[in-house]
């Protein structure tokens, strides 16, 4: 929550798309075992959690190719709340291990961006930051 005087949410930084991305991805929170991405989707506007924002996933495989395995879409829940798992992303064609995101909510711009898991990292914390419309 926002207290007088702070300034509102910091909204996530967008990152590439890439070639990759298909919409339509099935409905689902998990596409592997080993590395739990967990948090609140937000508004830049007042911090204010986004009930029911839609979050799709997409990354390579463990043999670093695209596979409609691991491709995901799931909604976070009232609390903006979401709980995402898979395999931990491999380096391919020269880049860290990554994981795509694109996010909707009702009144706020789309969201593209990509979380960069570090070596052996088994959890990642993150909030989205969408910026209102």
């Amino acid at each position: 929550m926002i207290l007088a005087g702070q300034p509102a949410c910091a909204p996530t930084a967008g990152d590439m798309e890439g070639p990759f991305y298909k919409q339509n991805a099935p409905e689902r929170s998990k596409t592997g075992n080993g590395l739990v991405v967990r948090g609140i989707v937000r508004s830049a506007r007042d911090c204010a959690p986004l009930s029911g924002a839609r979050i799709e996933w997409w990354q390579a495989n463990t043999k670093g190719s695209y596979d409609d395995a691991h491709r995901a879409t799931m909604r976070a829940e009232k609390d903006g709340s979401y709980r995402y798992e898979s395999d931990f992303p491999p380096p391919y064609s020269g880049r860290p291990p990554h994981i795509h995101v694109k996010i909707f909510a009702p009144g706020h711009r789309p969201l593209t961006t990509q979380l960069y898991p570090k070596p052996d990292q088994k959890e990642i914390s993150f909030d989205f930051v969408l910026r209102p419309q």
